[in-house]
């Protein structure tokens, strides 16, 4: 029996929401929420409750049904298996959605320096890397640590369409047909995109690269559990099946439709309420563990892409948006708590906490006849990292400072699959509450489309002429250093 069937092991398991420092018993009126308040959003939760359960029994909302997917499950498994038999490296080529996800399995389910031990050590897993970025200096030291007869890259990329994306590819295709062959290169390479459409399934096809599919109503920051990372994540050695059992675990709860039952639509609601009636239009995510720093990079793009939107439901022009921070404890009490603590009274702040690290580290008992540092002598790390998480939520509380806490009671497959689904479901909550679209991203494309035209892509001529052509009145101001 796997552990995640066990009952008692999974209630142990089971993530916490704590939002107590939101609300106006802890922080005073000014700032924190009232139960009263609170109460007057479960009309409008319970209202978007039902719109997003209608719209997931129509299959409209499909990332829901990603922890369900056991075929899918199955094909990335075996996927996963061949590739560690086959290479010592594994490199994605991807970006934003399509690296957020994996890079933050991998982050928080692997050992932090997994690609620096030897292969025993690593029992003959291949070393992951993410190239989530077309800087030519960072993807060229990249090529260069890897040998191609040795490694697998994984492109993925929905449509075949991301400039990004393909021109990696497209250097990594051509020096593995120079080093290979083009018979041979094709072994090197698996592509996840749409099942039946778009250019990169177009070349799969051509090319007879092994391909898994990505469903083509789920966007690249809600694919996390989809191919997208499951791929990336079984090829490290993480338990994939177990992440998925997370998830599940975590809609259960979020299936919920009263407000005061369902964390998902809770934490939603306070979100909202702090960003339009406490006017704190900024929220921070500060994880205390270095293995969910990069779940922090991934809500940053799910609550920026998702909420940051010009015109709301009914075509108002509404601008609305909180603006995500990422912030790492204990890290970032030493760069950004001072702000925090007594700048302006703009923010909300989420943090994660771990209540048992995978490891312990003691202290030794030294230096005794310094008070200022013989104190810490057989204490632990652990204990150390702790109290300085509950001092920071104290001082911010004394403070007048709202913020919520998100518990993890172990990191672990099953904890961060709940986890990441909890914080996706919250975003589709939110979205509702603030009467705007969370799926669709129409600002990002402006930039892709002048993207188009500079560089040359057909049909995009006019928009190369638009930055050709600098509107009139518009001066250059700029001083040499």
């Amino acid at each position: 029996m796997k552990r995640w069937e066990d009952k008692s092991w999974t209630r142990a398991m089971r993530i916490m929401l704590d939002f107590s420092g939101m609300m106006a018993d802890a922080v005073g009126h000014r700032h924190g929420l009232t139960v009263e308040q609170v109460n007057s959003m479960e009309h409008a939760f319970e209202a978007v409750h039902k719109h997003l359960k209608q719209q997931r029994r129509a299959g409209h909302l499909p990332f829901y049904e990603l922890p369900y997917d056991d075929e899918t499950l199955k094909v990335v498994l075996k996927a996963a298996r061949k590739v560690v038999k086959r290479c010592e490296n594994f490199v994605v080529l991807g970006i934003g959605g399509s690296a957020l996800g994996g890079i933050a399995l991998f982050r928080a389910l692997r050992h932090p320096h997994h690609n620096l031990m030897p292969q025993a050590k690593r029992k003959g897993l291949p070393r992951v890397f993410f190239a989530d970025n077309i800087d030519p200096e960072g993807f060229s030291a990249l090529l260069n640590i890897v040998n191609l007869e040795k490694t697998v890259f994984n492109v993925i990329s929905k449509s075949g369409g991301t400039a990004e994306t393909m021109s990696q590819f497209l250097i990594v295709r051509n020096k593995l047909i120079r080093k290979l062959g083009r018979k041979r290169h094709t072994a090197h390479i698996i592509a996840t995109t749409d099942p039946e459409r778009g250019y990169l399934r177009a070349i799969a096809r051509e090319q007879g690269y092994e391909t898994l599919p990505i469903h083509p109503g789920v966007g690249g920051r809600f694919s996390v559990l989809s191919p997208v990372g499951l791929l990336p994540a079984a090829v490290a050695g993480i338990d994939i099946e177990e992440l998925l059992a997370g998830a599940r675990n975590a809609d259960k709860t979020c299936k919920q439709g009263r407000l005061w039952k369902n964390p998902a639509g809770m934490n939603a609601a306070l979100q909202v309420l702090a960003y339009t009636v406490k006017k704190k239009p900024i929220s921070v995510m500060m994880p205390y563990s270095d293995a969910l720093r990069d779940v922090a990079d991934w809500y940053r793009q799910i609550w920026a892409e998702s909420l940051g939107k010009r015109v709301d439901l009914r075509g108002r022009v509404v601008h609305v948006g909180p603006t995500p921070v990422k912030a790492l404890g204990v890290t970032d009490q030493h760069s950004q708590l001072q702000l925090y603590m007594e700048g302006p009274f703009d923010k909300v702040i989420t943090f994660l906490t771990v209540e048992k690290f995978r490891k312990t580290i003691k202290i030794p008992a030294s230096f005794s006849h310094m008070d200022g540092i013989g104190y810490l002598g057989r204490h632990t790390l652990n204990a150390l990292i702790q109290a300085e998480g509950e001092a920071t939520r104290s001082a911010l509380t004394q403070a007048r400072r709202i913020h919520t806490v998100i518990k993890l009671p172990e990191i672990n497959p099953f904890t961060v699959g709940q986890l990441l689904f909890l914080l996706e479901v919250q975003t589709l909550y939110a979205g509702g509450l603030l009467g705007i679209n969370p799926l669709d991203q129409p600002g990002v494309e402006a930039g892709k489309q002048l993207t188009y035209g500079m560089m040359g892509r057909k049909g995009f001529e006019d928009r190369a002429q638009m930055i050709a052509l600098k509107p009139q009145g518009i001066k250059r101001y700029r001083i040499a250093v």
